[in-house]
């Protein structure tokens, strides 16, 4: 069972030569493209944060009133 669980995990590293074939790969699929792609991954990933934190203080502030009932209590 252990001998297994190490070929797993051996697998799972990627290194420098794999991952210097994956940018090869996209560089040569989106081409010019790239830089567009990245960006519009970049403000995707600044919305996603942006809705998670206003989701957070939308829970913090429904939570917050009953704290604040327990403590005079």
């Amino acid at each position: 069972m252990m001998q297994l669980t190490q070929n797993i995990m051996a697998w799972g590293s990627i290194g420098w030569a794999e991952l210097l074939v994956v940018l090869v790969i996209a560089l040569l699929i989106f081409g010019k493209r790239l830089p567009d792609v990245a960006r519009s991954l970049g403000k995707s990933l600044t919305e996603f944060k942006k809705g998670m934190n206003e989701t957070k203080d939308e829970i913090e502030d429904k939570t917050k009133p009953d704290e604040d009932k327990e403590v005079k209590k």
